[in-house]
Parts: structure tokens; C-alpha cells; sequence
């Protein structure tokens, strides 16, 4: 049997729950593999899935989307890419009897857009698309054999039909262009990392929060279960072993009814049982035969009772690895799949089945209306900086993602108007974009030092105490132009300013402002500051942008610097307020670049005939009032919550509108 040793492997939705072990597997077994992971974060993904291998050399998160064409073709190319691992899809069968069209546009167009880079790119020598054993619809419950891998596919629900559908494509692919596929269709997985909207960990959850366990029907749908672990070594088996156009089961004939999975978590707790009438939906049963992988010498490992041991421990320990996720716990969820965090709907009028503890006196059924009135606000942002480059870009964003907003009416230096505000708008979270910066630029502020005082440190100050007042998280876009480079931070050094350390320029009245205000915001455990520096968007026509800026000067200094691509990191600014962070952020790419070479791409990329002078510092001094700040900042705490950060070069090169 020919053994495939692959060199750079993409792993689609690889922050996902199978797909990360099969990543951490992998990252940890083959070090000489470089695994490149590609996944969008959507809200079954998790980041923390991936520790285990953010530190290691052959391992790079990007974040992005398999629908994307460009991103795709872009990184089969430039990391060489010479097999895939197509994990990414939506899985949970409830959400895709409501939100089909999410179903059909990842897991079918996804798949092709994957398909054809392959075929664009010619350089792909394993494709290992991941299906499902639902793609065989229902199998008798009196079969004592299996469906095997040429058994014919008969969905029975919108997100089976998606992934035969995909299938389909794939095997097209694989006869029509000689594409090198390889299919695998698995049995139920459980374990750590996994979402709780699956039948393990959501049981296990609402045990540990001594909540009653939903089942759909009476409990006697059967269904096999194999541990992640094992699922892992099975993708490292068909990786290595797997022969091409082949497609391969991943199960086990170890099946076990559903109400035996309550009962067994049930006994851990001590706990008994209650029992309501049937639901209208669900197969019986998923039945495979797993004689072909086992002839690769791939086995199952881990007995249900050990398994189911690691993984309650596991959620034990770390009950807060998704957040809130109490929408997901409800019987009968069902995932809006909105863009910017988990949102939840319920099915209304369907009958339950439930296992509850021994106090549980009654059994309580909620409608949509009991269950909308029992979660949290959804988010509403209140911006301020409705006219400046910033503030207009995160209102689009939050259009884009699907986020309610408002911009500010009041003035920042005006309590009375900014209390009017929040009252009004009653927000979940405010975005200070909002400040005196000068214009044509900072010289502004050496002649208007009271406009510059008024709103740069008491308009930031009174804004922060009032949100403070109404318990609201304030995200702060203050800037990193408080340094400059020094002994300890020389120019060139790679030693960049930390969060931590204390502001050394002071050149620039605007400076002065910003430093100051710092400082004392640092009083507000309700403030997020975000240090911006020199922002740089896709928008090349906006004269705030600063390739745009330096593009039309005469004369430019060429000193290397800290940057943000506005781009990229708007979107994270959204994330940390999800996320409630607080504190100093320095709020730039990783990575210094400087004015010549931003020109240099501004004429391989946009203007051929681009000319441009540099001149010195002190000849820079002659024509403008005050000093300019120019370091480098260090990003190691942005980059460690989140590694999909791009360089500032690169960023640069890869920017897209937001």
C-alpha cells in the first residue's frame, strides 16, 4: 500500500470542533508538515480550540472565508499548498430547517469555490472532503448491516442534502479535471472543544447546571458515537493511507439510543428521569460499515464509558470555554447564524422529552415569547464621531455585520447631552471615535490648545465617567503617536513600546492631550483604549488615509513605523467589545514599514509612474510647527487574542474594504 506524505496542508474550518484535533494532531505528529488553517469564526468556532498549536513553528491561523475565491487562490499560492482537509460547514441539522440558504451557501458553494482554486491552481495532490453519515438517509432499525461506501445517498434534511450536494461537486471534480479527491462520511463525534448545541455537551452542560435534559421523541433514535480522539488518528490514517476517488466510513458499530446517552450522563449526577410525547422529526437511525478504513489499520480506541469520562471532566473544568451559551441549551435552539455573535430562536408548540433531577417538580416547555424575554439584550453600539473617518467605517461595519447602531447627538464636553443619549438609545456598549486631531493635520493644535484640552481630555474624561455611571463598556480610540523611539526602543531594533510603558514624546500639543488623557483613563475599569496609529484603509480617496496623505506631498521622511490597517482591525475593535475587554491596547499591525516603502508598493500597484523626494527630519522641521511622533509599537498582547493579525506588510498588500 502507497503511504502519501503531504508537505503544506490547508485544514478548512479548522477552529471548528473535529477539525481541531485533527490540527493539534497533526501540528504535534508532524512537525516537518507546515498546517495552514483556515476558518472564518463563525459561532461554533473557538480560537481557544487551537491552543495547543498557536505556539509551534509549522502551524498559521488565517482568518477568512472558504466562500472567498480571492483568499483562497491567494493562500493555495502562496503557501504552497499541496493538499486540503475540507472540514468547514454548517452541522447542526435544527439550524438548517431554518436557515437552509446558510446551509447551502458553505457547505455547497464553499466546496466549489474550494474545488475549482484546486483546479485553477493545478497543484493540488490530495483533496479530503469531510461528509457525513446523514448523507444515506435513515437505515432500517432491524439492518444488521451497515451502509457501506457505494450504498446510495438519500437525504432526509436540508443539511444532509447540502453535503450530498457538495459530494456531488467533489466527485465531478475528481472525474471530470482528475482533481485527486478523497471522501469520508462520519458517525457522530463527541469530546472536549465541542459546541453545545450537540447532544453530549449539551446534556452535560445542563447537568452541571442542574437543568432537564431535552429529547426529541421518545428517546429510542440510535446513534453511534465515536471519541474525537480516535476521529483524529482516523484523518491521519486516510491522509497518509487513503487511496484516491475513494470514499471512506468513519464509525462504529457501537451504537447506543439516546435516552441511554441522558441515562448514562443522568448517573454521574444522580439523577432520574421524566417523560413527555414524541416529536414529529428525526431518523431512527445512521448505521455504517467501517470494514474498508479498518483495512487501512485504523481501530476505535476509546470505549464510550472513558470517553464520556474525559469529556465531562473536560467541560467540567472549563465551563466558560464558549461563553454564554444558554440560547444553545434550549430544547429545541435553532441558530440564526447572524453575522456578530450567537443569537438563538426556538421552536414553538413541539413536544419534549426530558431527564431531570430528583427536585425538578414540573416540567416547563418555553414558548418563543418566554424564551425572548429570557435572554440577554441583543447589541446595540452608541458611536460617537459620526462626521470622522473612524466613526463613519465602524457605522458601515456594524450595517454590514448586522449590528444596531446609533451615532452620539451630544457633545462630549456636555454631560447633560451624553446622559440624554445613552437613555435614549439605551446601548449594550459605547465607541469613542470622537476627538480633535487638526486640520490639515496636528500644527492645528499648537494654535487651539482650550478647543484641542476641551475635547481631547475633558470630553474623553466626562464621556468615560458617564458610561461608567450606566455600566457600559466604553471602547476608546485614542493613538500610539506618544512615543518615539529612544535608547531602550531604538529605530530598527525590533523593540517596540508596550502597553505598559510610559509616554516619551512630547513634540506635539495633540501628544501632550492624548498622553495625558491616558493616563487618566487608566482611573475607569470600563475603558478599552485602543492606540491607532497612522491608519491606512483600502479607500485610497479619503485624504485622512495616510498612503493617500504622504502620496501627495512633495516630500516625504522615510523613518520606519507602527501602523493600522483599518481593514483589519475595525472588525477585531467589534470583537473586543463582544468580548467586554478592557484596559491599553496597542491597536496596530504587527511590524514596522516605512514611507518609501509604502510608496514603492503605491506605484507597483496602483500608479506606475509615481514619483517621489525624501528629505531629512530637520528639513521636515522647517515646514511644520510641530514634531512628528515615529516608533514601533509591540503588539505581542493584541496578536495573543487575536493570531490571525497580519503583519503590517503583509496586511498591507492584502487589504480589502471593509
Amino acid at each position: 500500500m502507497a503511504t502519501y506524505t503531504p508537505k503544506n496542508i490547508l485544514i478548512t474550518g479548522a477552529a471548528g470542533f473535529i477539525a481541531s484535533h485533527v490540527a493539534n494532531r497533526l501540528v504535534r505528529n508532524y512537525p516537518d508538515y507546515k498546517i495552514v488553517v483556515l476558518d472564518k469564526l463563525d459561532y461554533c468556532s473557538n480560537l481557544k480550540n487551537l491552543l495547543p498549536s498557536q505556539s509551534s513553528r509549522n502551524f498559521k491561523f488565517v482568518k477568512g472565508d472558504i466562500g472567498s475565491a480571492d483568499l483562497v487562490n491567494y493562500l493555495l499560492i502562496t503557501e504552497s499548498i499541496d493538499t486540503i482537509m475540507h472540514f468547514a460547514a454548517q452541522t447542526h441539522v435544527d439550524n438548517s430547517f431554518g436557515n437552509s440558504f446558510e446551509f447551502t451557501k458553505n457547505n455547497i458553494y464553499g466546496t466549489h469555490v474550494l474545488l475549482e482554486a484546486c483546479k485553477v491552481t493545478g497543484q493540488i495532490r490530495r483533496f479530503i472532503h469531510v461528509s457525513t453519515d446523514e448523507v444515506y438517509g435513515e437505515t432500517d432499525e432491524d439492518a444488521v448491516v451497515g451502509n457501506h461506501e457505494a450504498s446510495q445517498l438519500l437525504p432526509t434534511n436540508p443539511y444532509s442534502a447540502t453535503k450530498a450536494g457538495a459530494e456531488m461537486l467533489v466527485m465531478a471534480y475528481g472525474r471530470s479535471y482528475g482533481l485527486p479527491v478523497i471522501t469520508t462520511r462520519g458517525n457522530n463525534v463527541y469530546g472536549p472543544n465541542q459546541f453545545p448545541e450537540k447532544l453530549i455537551p449539551k446534556f452535560i452542560l445542563l447537568a452541571m447546571r442542574g437543568k432537564v435534559l431535552p429529547i426529541h421523541g421518545d428517546g429510542t433514535n440510535v446513534r453511534s458515537y465515536l471519541y474525537c480522539e480516535d476521529v483524529a488518528e482516523a484523518f491521519e490514517v486516510i491522509l497518509h493511507k487513503g487511496e484516491v476517488g475513494h470514499v471512506y466510513n468513519v464509525g462504529t458499530k457501537k451504537e447506543r439510543r439516546v435516552i441511554d446517552v441522558a441515562k448514562d450522563i443522568c448517573k454521574l449526577f444522580q439523577w432520574t428521569r421524566r417523560q413527555a410525547s414524541s416529536l414529529p422529526f428525526n431518523d431512527q437511525r445512521y448505521f455504517l460499515d467501517d470494514q474498508k478504513l479498518k483495512n487501512l489499520g485504523w481501530s476505535e480506541r476509546t470505549v464510550w464509558e472513558d470517553g464520556l469520562k474525559k469529556t465531562i471532566e473536560w467541560y467540567t473544568q472549563n465551563p466558560d470555554w464558549w461563553g454564554d451559551v444558554s440560547g444553545a441549551l434550549l430544547p429545541h435552539p435553532r441558530m440564526l447564524m447572524m453575522p456578530g455573535g450567537r443569537q438563538f430562536d426556538s421552536e414553538e408548540g413541539k413536544d419534549t422529552s426530558y431527564i431531570s433531577s430528583p427536585s425538578q417538580t414540573q416540567m416547563v416547555v418555553p414558548t418563543s415569547k418566554s424564551i425572548v424575554s429570557s435572554q440577554k439584550p441583543a447589541l446595540k453600539f452608541l458611536i460617537y464621531g459620526r462626521t470622522g473617518w473612524i466613526g463613519g467605517l465602524l457605522g458601515q461595519l456594524c450595517d454590514k455585520q448586522g449590528i444596531p447602531f446609533e451615532y452620539g447627538k451630544g457633545r462630549l464636553e456636555d454631560r447633560s447631552s451624553l446622559t440624554a443619549d445613552i437613555r435614549n438609545i439605551k446601548p449594550t456598549h459605547v465607541f469613542n471615535a470622537a476627538g480633535v486631531t487638526g486640520r490639515p493635520n496636528v500644527d492645528w493644535c499648537e494654535s487651539h490648545k482650550t478647543e484641542t484640552i476641551r475635547t481631547n481630555v475633558a470630553g474623553i474624561l466626562t464621556l468615560a465617567d458617564v458610561c461608567r455611571e450606566h455600566g457600559l463598556l466604553m471602547m476608546n480610540f485614542a493613538t500610539g503617536c506618544i512615543f518615539e523611539y529612544d535608547a531602550g526602543h531604538p529605530q530598527g531594533s525590533g523593540i517596540g513600546f508596550k502597553e505598559e510603558d510610559k509616554p516619551n514624546f512630547t513634540g506635539s500639543f495633540y501628544s501632550k492631550t492624548k498622553a495625558m488623557v491616558e493616563e487618566l483613563l487608566k482611573e475607569y475599569n470600563n475603558v478599552c483604549t485602543l492606540r491607532v496609529r497612522m491608519p491606512i484603509s483600502s479607500d485610497l480617496n479619503n485624504p485622512r488615509n495616510f498612503i493617500t496623505k504622504i502620496s501627495r506631498y512633495n516630500k516625504v521622511v522615510n523613518i520606519p513605523n507602527s501602523m493600522t490597517i483599518l481593514d483589519e482591525l475595525l472588525p477585531i475593535s467589534i470583537e473586543m467589545a463582544k468580548r467586554n475587554l478592557t484596559g491599553i491596547w496597542n491597536f496596530t499591525n504587527p511590524g514596522v514599514v516605512s514611507h518609501n516603502e509604502i510608496l514603492e508598493m503605491y506605484k507597483k500597484y496602483i500608479d506606475p509612474k509615481f514619483q517621489w523626494a525624501n528629505f531629512t527630519l530637520e528639513e521636515q522641521a522647517k515646514v511644520i510647527v510641530a514634531p512628528r511622533s515615529n516608533n514601533e509599537m509591540d503588539t505581542s498582547k493584541l496578536k495573543k487574542d487575536f493570531p490571525e493579525l497580519l503583519p503590517i506588510k503583509e496586511s498591507l498588500i492584502n487589504c480589502k474594504p471593509l
